[in-house]
């Protein structure tokens, strides 16, 4: 597997997971995946992201009181953890670093604030130095009773940031001063009532972004001015096939590396629905089988070629490769593993 690339898996641990922390697999150039061992100890890492030059990992520790943490990535892969610090709220569930690779940036689910941690040397996770917090609730009692921090993540530029909020039903845009690294609001944008946003992905252009919606089971485009960061709302598309009425909560949205589609996952229906992007327009192709119960997260693998779906329900992780026109064929079963909740696809490996 000496062309092919790391792949690390973040999963729930806990008395009713046989996980234990970070996985680490191995796929060859095809996309077939092969599990090995759990190469750092931890608590519910939830969420994974990559420095800039690819020499550390962060994760969340999706607890009560949460915390990030900071772990060395090896010559064959293996983490070692440098440290970690509070995350300033509670069951931290996504982040990710600025591209000036300075500053980690976590959304705190369970609190509905977003903190940032400057990254020193050597990926030290140094004490936050700023906090911001959401405000606002929706119309489901069970999910929105207050605000639900549920991503966070800088514009292709790095000037700006976009938290998005379940609970509230808003998405917030702040400029980012990269030497101090707080949060200055600039605008709050309302979607609609209950519709439980979750995730965004931007076009590899920066003009557009598009949200999924965990409640509504949909994916709506938004064009993106990188100059005031302004979003203006455009189609919305549901994720499920026509009648479908049974429960659905969607999770993930992923754009291709050329901007022509869009993927989205359904955990209820377990699917995957894909949209052509490029023209503008979001207009649906095709809603395939994930392959796994629960998707909870998929990601494309650096070229495109290969998008996995981390099923946490079933325990597996299944790949596919992608083809010209976006078809999604299964390569090989899929691969076991406790609990996967996110996929972090990585450098080339150096071993097999």
């Amino acid at each position: 597997m000496a062309a092919g690339y790391r792949v690390y898996l973040g999963a729930y641990t806990g008395i009713e997971s046989a996980a234990d922390g970070i996985r680490l697999a191995f796929a060859d150039p095809g996309g077939r995946l092969r599990c090995t061992e759990t190469v750092a100890d931890a608590f519910d890492p939830s969420f994974l992201a990559l420095s800039p030059d690819g020499a550390t990992l962060f994760a969340v520790n999706e607890l009560p009181e949460g915390r990030v943490a900071s772990f060395a990535i090896g010559a064959d892969g293996a983490l070692r953890e440098i440290n970690s610090q509070p995350s300033l709220g509670g069951a931290p569930c996504h982040l990710s670093v600025h591209p000036a690779g300075r500053f980690l940036l976590t959304a705190n689910y369970a609190t509905g604030n977003v903190a940032v941690h400057p990254i020193g040397e050597g990926g030290v996770l140094r004490e936050a130095c700023h906090e911001v917090q959401h405000s606002g609730s929706g119309p489901d009692p069970r999910r929105q009773e207050g605000p639900h921090a549920h991503q966070v993540v800088p514009d292709p530029s790095g000037r700006r940031v976009l938290a998005v909020d379940l609970g509230a039903d808003t998405v917030h845009v702040y400029d980012f001063d990269p030497v101090s690294g707080h949060l200055a609001l600039r605008h709050e944008v309302a979607v609609r009532a209950g519709s439980g946003p979750r995730h965004l992905a931007f076009h590899p252009r920066g003009d557009r972004a598009y949200l999924i919606s965990e409640l509504a089971s949909s994916i709506t485009e938004f064009g993106y001015d990188a100059d005031t960061g302004a979003l203006e709302p455009g189609a919305t598309r549901s994720t499920l096939p026509d009648g479908y009425a049974q429960q659905n909560l969607a999770a993930e949205v992923v754009v291709s590396p050329d901007g022509r589609f869009v993927f989205g996952s359904n955990r209820g229906h377990d699917s995957i629905a894909v949209f052509r992007a490029d023209p503008p327009g979001l207009q649906p192709v095709d809603i395939r089988s994930a392959g796994v119960a629960g998707p909870r997260h998929i990601a494309l693998s650096p070229d495109g070629g290969v998008l996995f779906a981390a099923g946490q329900r079933s325990g597996t992780v299944q790949s596919f490769t992608v083809g010209a026109g976006a078809e999604l064929t299964p390569v090989a079963e899929p691969v076991s593993t406790p609990s996967p909740v996110c996929v972090l696809p990585a450098q080339s490996s150096r071993s097999s």
